[in-house]
């Protein structure tokens, strides 16, 4: 049940926005890619966009030790910027009952907005093992 639940909160969420999300973000990569030195931000970018495609049923992972001066960069040259939208419009959602869900998958996607180099958006369940191997 929970699954067709994520399923339909998914496609809900890809109608209301999340398509467009998904598609500035992989324009974003492309255009980072076009460069040698920018393919791993692309990478990130093309990471951040499918989160932003379908966000419920999967949890953000990180580790930002693994890359820290590539976070740095990141964040510097517009990941707070990014994060910081993703603040406004899950605290938006969240002033309704109903847009609740969706401000709750705002502030995940900012986590991995802010520094995406050593996260990762991994199924609950996968999310949970790692976390216990972290311990």
């Amino acid at each position: 049940m929970k699954g067709f639940l994520n399923f339909l909160s998914n496609v809900i969420w890809i109608f209301l926005g999340g398509i467009w999300l998904f598609l500035a973000w992989c324009v974003c990569g492309i255009a980072l890619c076009i460069t040698i030195i920018g393919i791993p931000f692309g990478v990130q970018c093309f990471k951040i966009g499918w989160i932003s495609l379908v966000p419920f049923g999967k949890e953000v992972v990180t580790d930002y030790a693994k890359h820290p001066v590539a976070n740095v960069i990141w964040a510097i040259i517009g990941g707070w910027e990014m994060a910081i939208a993703y603040l406004l419009i899950g605290i938006l959602n969240c002033i309704t009952i109903i847009g609740i869900p969706r401000g709750i998958q705002c502030f995940k996607i900012m986590k991995i907005a802010l520094f995406p180099f050593g996260s990762a958006a991994v199924p609950i369940k996968a999310a949970k093992k790692v976390k216990r191997r972290a311990k």
